[in-house]
């Protein structure tokens, strides 16, 4: 089933621990259902005129196209980098079951 409301966003951050605490207060202020914490990678990109090598940790949040804006400001404000990873891409397809319980879980609470 296509869900073109729930979104699937990507973002790094530079250790486990800001990863862990970024993932909580997203899910914990209702902006995403589910922050997955991948394991680290190494991330090889331009920056500032230099080719740069980090170790990073992935994250895959997984929040309503109606939550993405009040999503992206949370994360950039929180975000250690000067300018963070913020990608987000529709979800195409996904268990209707699964893609009602991110919409219901980031609900604002009444």
């Amino acid at each position: 089933m296509a869900d073109p409301d729930i979104l699937l966003v990507f973002t790094t951050l530079p250790d486990a621990d800001s990863a862990a605490r970024i993932a909580r207060q997203l899910v914990d202020a209702r902006l995403a259902a589910c922050v997955s914490i991948q394991a680290p990678c190494t991330s090889v990109y331009r920056w500032q005129g230099q080719t740069e090598t980090a170790t990073e940790v992935p994250l895959l949040i997984k929040t309503p196209r109606a939550r993405y804006a009040a999503l992206q400001e949370t994360l950039r404000a929180a975000h250690p980098y000067e300018l963070p990873e913020i990608v987000a891409v529709p979800v195409s397809e996904g268990l209707p079951a699964y893609l009602a319980w991110v919409a219901g879980e980031t609900a604002p609470a009444s």
